[in-house]
């Protein structure tokens, strides 16, 4: 019931069912041309042919084949709580399974920093790779994923799949991801526990990334400046994204997948309806 919004750009491409920048043989009647030897006499308008004696061609919009290039982060962040890891995977399956019922051309990358793993699209519900991604060795830990090393595809939907929780400016990231006219999309799961934690009292914390742990006593000053920093980043992003003309869909990993979709992507047009 739910996909990318394809409906919502003009493709360029192989043949399809989306709406593209020229003309083809749909029934998207599009304008009139004089005729060329050589045209397919059935496009002939035969009734302008009666008025005029003058031969024209009907000229229909062409059908496309939308092209989805889809990042998913795949640093240790993503992976880090039962909920997280769930609801990381669902949302992977849902871009790559509504974009290939929808006819779409789909490349899935897997990034942890400057590591990369091309993943099968038709091997995803197999779950095999969970386990390859989680080997990917980056040069860095906790790097944000180097998208500028991928080969992006001209005129795609261009959708990272990622937390974000990197300390890194989104506009290079966003500006790779608009390049040779892509279009950016942002899907970010996320869980209470991070956005509106209850800490008070002494803790043991857990980097994601280097698996080391930081005992902290958490005061109510403390897990103030934390909430005000998570929410200063998380706007930082969004503002970016606005710019760039970028819907940002953050996912909570506490409801089921397609009610979260619709109350948190949909009205942002990170996806459309199919029907």
């Amino acid at each position: 019931m739910l996909r990318l919004p394809f409906r919502t750009r003009v493709w360029r491409g192989a043949a399809g069912e989306f709406a593209g920048s020229g003309t083809g043989a749909s029934m998207d009647f599009q304008d009139h041309r004089a005729y060329s030897p050589g045209d397919d006499p059935r496009h002939i308008n035969w009734n302008a042919y009666a008025r005029t004696g003058q031969y024209s061609m009907k000229l229909f919009r062409e059908e496309i084949r939308p092209v989805v290039d889809l990042i998913l982060d795949a640093s240790p962040s993503m992976f880090f709580s039962p909920e997280k890891e769930k609801r990381t995977a669902e949302l992977l399956v849902f871009l790559a399974d509504s974009s290939l019922a929808a006819g779409a051309s789909v490349r899935i990358y897997a990034m942890n920093g400057d590591a990369q793993l091309a993943i099968d699209p038709m091997t995803l519900k197999s779950g095999r790779w969970q386990n390859d991604i989680k080997a990917l060795a980056p040069t860095t830990p906790g790097a944000p994923p180097e998208i500028h090393r991928l080969p992006l595809r001209s005129h795609a939907l261009r959708v990272l799949l990622s937390d974000l929780l990197f300390p890194a400016d989104p506009k290079p990231i966003l500006q790779t991801l608009g390049q040779k006219q892509g279009t950016p999309i942002l899907f970010s799961p996320f869980t209470e526990a991070e956005s509106a934690p209850a800490w008070t009292g002494n803790y043991d914390f857990v980097d994601a990334e280097l698996k080391t742990k930081h005992p902290h006593r958490i005061e109510p000053a403390t897990l103030r400046r934390y909430h005000e920093a998570y929410a200063s980043h998380f706007n930082l992003w969004k503002d970016t994204a606005l710019r760039h003309q970028a819907p940002l869909a953050r996912i909570p990993c506490e409801p089921d997948l397609i009610p979260a979709l619709y109350q948190h992507a949909l009205p942002v047009k990170a996806v459309e309806t199919t029907k």
